[in-house]
């Protein structure tokens, strides 16, 4: 994937030059993609940082069958659940261009610490998309490789793996691996309800004061659960950053290209021994919160679909077809692989084991416990307690 650049000197351009016909929030974002699939070079914010990025054609093709893959395996998993064969899902539908273009802008080497909506970086880190769907099942804790893939696990405590990826940060620079281009950055995701967490602000002092290489980035999709981000903040969120000493930004989280360019240069400048930065991805989340909350008892059905206008899908679809990168017949095979790969999946989610409640047990710890055992004999005499009665 090409480098995401930013450069330091060039003139700042206003809000409404620098985001044409993108209905942009006050103050602006950074936005490299219009709604209606315009291309613009580059973007200078208020402090002089110029974004931009320098795709070739199939680089482009790739970031569309990224967006389309993630959203149709996330579909997929909505229906299981709907169909009683996973206990919860947490859909990203509305964001997955927030996701795969901070994905993409990943390092081999960069660490990222997710919260339990993360699917579309989860992808982009070369996981299989099987992963996630244990925890959901009940079936393990979600058991990739978190050094290998260098994508930690699933994190559902709202907040907290943004201290666990500052204190893996603060780890990175004691090991001497920042500093140089080929340094070591780290990221963590969280929603704008998380803003409001104890622990998020607390590794935003953490970060700051030991200059950690950490990006933070918040995908704001304008709803924690049922709260409006006005019940979260009263200016916007990049900017909390400031009082914190270290730089924030606001991007298009619509847009993958801004999502890219922007993430790109912060993680850079973290490898590089620059300290931290906030993103704040301006999207929204289009489905509910989880597969337990009903979203028409908090917002309308216009917002809804003023937001469809912004999708991240069809507008870079629309600059594939202006641009003439891509045909019909590329439309319509992305489309059947990804439908493909989903039907896959709903295979092997249902060929999944299903484990004995006792099992739980059995990895707590790497040796054994013998207060684990006792817990253990314990729960399976409980259990044969209900053996041929009516229970």
């Amino acid at each position: 994937m090409a480098n995401g650049e930013s450069e330091v000197g060039a003139a700042p351009l206003p809000a409404e030059d620098r985001s044409p016909g993108s209905d942009a929030p006050a103050g602006g974002f950074v936005q490299l993609l219009t709604p209606g699939g315009e291309r613009i070079d580059s973007v200078t914010t208020a402090d002089g940082v110029t974004y931009s990025v320098d795709f070739t054609d199939d680089e482009y093709r790739e970031l569309y069958r990224d967006l389309v893959t993630v959203r149709r395996l996330d579909a997929e998993a909505t229906a299981l659940q709907r169909q009683g064969e996973l206990g919860i899902w947490a859909s990203l539908l509305g964001q997955e261009a927030a996701q795969v273009g901070s994905g993409r802008a990943l390092r081999p080497q960069d660490m990222a610490f997710p919260t339990y909506r993360e699917h579309g970086v989860l992808y982009t880190r070369g996981i299989d998309p099987i992963m996630p769907f244990g925890l959901f099942r009940g079936v393990d804790q979600g058991g990739w490789d978190a050094n290998k893939y260098k994508f930690n696990g699933y994190t559902i405590v709202i907040g907290s793996q943004t201290l666990h990826a500052t204190g893996y940060a603060m780890g990175v620079t004691m090991d001497g691996k920042t500093g140089t281009p080929d340094g070591e950055a780290v990221i963590a995701y969280f929603g704008d309800g998380a803003t409001s967490q104890g622990e998020v602000n607390e590794a935003f002092v953490w970060a700051g004061v030991f200059n950690a290489p950490m990006v933070f980035f918040c995908q704001n999709n304008q709803y924690a659960i049922s709260e409006p981000l006005e019940r979260q903040t009263r200016i916007p969120l990049y900017r909390r950053s400031a009082g914190f000493g270290f730089p924030g930004v606001r991007i298009d989280g619509n847009d993958v290209l801004a999502s890219y360019a922007v993430t790109r240069a912060a993680l850079d400048n973290a490898r590089n021994g620059q300290g931290p930065t906030l993103i704040e991805a301006y999207t929204y989340r289009m489905g509910a919160h989880t597969s337990s909350d009903d979203p028409t008892r908090y917002r309308i059905a216009s917002e809804v679909e003023s937001w469809k206008a912004k999708d991240p899908i069809s507008r870079l679809k629309a600059f594939l077809t202006k641009q003439q990168l891509a045909d019909d017949s590329f439309f319509g095979e992305v489309d059947d692989t990804a439908r493909t790969l989903a039907l896959d999946l709903r295979e092997r989610v249902l060929a999944m084991p299903d484990p004995q409640p006792v099992s739980m047990f059995d990895h707590v710890y790497p040796t054994g416990s013998p207060e684990v055992d006792a817990q253990r004999e314990q729960f399976a005499a409980y259990q044969a307690s209900f053996e041929g009665s009516d229970h």
